[in-house]
């Protein structure tokens, strides 16, 4: 009986845990969200060749995010960076600044390719727009609810410029697709788990 849950968590219950937690909101651990900016994803969209790719790690137990941002080929200079959200529906519209405002602080300015890394307490006021906190109530209910916009797809990054101060290129951040090795090792898990219980059964 030992060696049959020994199996099982090793080709079910792990490979179940590793899929669970890079789709699931499980807080325990920073979870990524990434996205892919250029124009076509702003609203309304524009016809930049700029390029640009963003890594959120969200933490609501430890209270960090971590912010990556790469961009080149910008039209016009950066004249700001943050995260928006809200928006009422996943992956589309536009929402207020819920992060720092101007920009995020450190972010490349007067430049049109780059790089930023940063890390925020995120039950730090100042790593809100005031409008957001003032909106939500409180810091930690401002957090909870970019937690919540991520965790939906509802937020975006993106870059503003001198050739479109509205924002030049963004993405809605999301999780990661699962790796399809992932998903095979779960089957394969699966198959042996019917054909264990098939033999159990005889």
């Amino acid at each position: 009986m030992k060696k049959y849950v020994a199996f099982l968590f090793c080709f079910i219950g792990l490979p179940f845990l590793l899929m669970v937690g890079a789709t699931q909101s499980v807080y325990a651990v920073p979870i990524e969200y990434i996205a892919d900016l250029n124009g076509a994803s702003e609203e309304p969209p524009n016809a930049s060749p700029g390029t640009g790719f963003a890594k959120v790690d969200f933490d609501i137990d430890a209270h960090t995010m971590y912010v990556h941002v790469e961009f080149s080929g910008l039209l016009g200079t950066t004249t700001a960076s943050h995260i928006h959200g809200p928006t009422a529906l996943p992956g589309i519209g536009n929402a207020g600044v819920a992060t720092q405002t101007p920009s995020f602080l450190g972010f490349p300015l007067g430049v049109t390719s780059g790089t930023y890394d940063h890390s925020f307490w995120t039950d730090d006021s100042t790593t809100y727009n005031p409008a957001f906190i003032t909106a939500q109530g409180s810091v930690a209910a401002a957090e909870e609810a970019l937690a919540l916009a991520l965790e939906q797809g509802k937020a975006y990054l993106n870059i503003h410029t001198t050739f479109r101060p509205g924002g030049e290129i963004r993405g809605f951040l999301a999780q990661p697709v699962p790796e399809p090795s992932t998903m095979l090792l779960l089957g394969s898990g699966l198959i042996g788990l019917a054909g264990l219980r098939k033999k159990f059964k005889k």
